[in-house]
């Protein structure tokens, strides 16, 4: 991996496996839509060195064929991103996580997060779709119910600076069939 200020970790699970709300709307094929937003946020990630973080071989063959390093971690969003993080730590001083649903991954490559912790809040509010850490800090990464805040308090725990952004077009994840609408053609 090129050393580089800021690398990119996307944590994937099985396509197969992922998004079960949506595996109930009639005629989408959700294994398809999966692969595709996740395509996305990897070729969005360039020039950016990108981890995607997966316990699934599937998964790993299909992002090494992207370019993409892997990491097969343990089962969980949480442990996951944080093998990917140790990993990223000898190569970057910045990690941004960016989750593999992204409505409209664009300019993930460019994205230069400010110094400390950058907490992109879901359009709910409540959760957070990309999370900018740097690495070396020991963070505890909280995905999952009420993340936002659990970041922001992890933050302020290690003394970091930090600031949330509430209207990044990268606030759209696709979890529920209503988010299907902000997807980018």
């Amino acid at each position: 991996m090129v050393v580089s200020d800021v690398g990119l970790i996307v944590p994937l699970r099985s396509f197969a496996r992922a998004k079960s709300r949506l595996r109930a709307v009639p005629g989408l094929d959700v294994d398809r839509l999966v692969e595709e937003l996740a395509r996305a946020v990897v070729l969005a990630a360039r020039p950016r060195d990108t981890v995607v973080a997966t316990d699934d071989v599937g998964v790993a063959r299909w992002a090494r064929g992207l370019g993409a390093a892997v990491v097969l971690a343990p089962p969980g969003l949480n442990a996951a991103v944080e093998a990917a993080y140790r990993e990223l730590g000898d190569a970057t001083d910045v990690a941004v996580v960016a989750h593999g649903d992204l409505a409209d991954p664009a300019g993930l490559g460019d994205f230069c997060p400010d110094v400390g912790v950058t907490v992109v809040a879901d359009h709910r509010g409540t959760g957070t779709t990309v999370l900018a850490v740097p690495t070396g800090v020991g963070f505890r990464f909280s995905f999952g119910p009420s993340s936002r805040t659990l970041h922001e308090l992890e933050a302020a725990r290690l003394e970091l600076p930090w600031r949330t952004v509430t209207d990044s077009p990268w606030r759209f994840d696709v979890d529920e069939p209503n988010d299907l609408e902000r997807l980018v053609p």
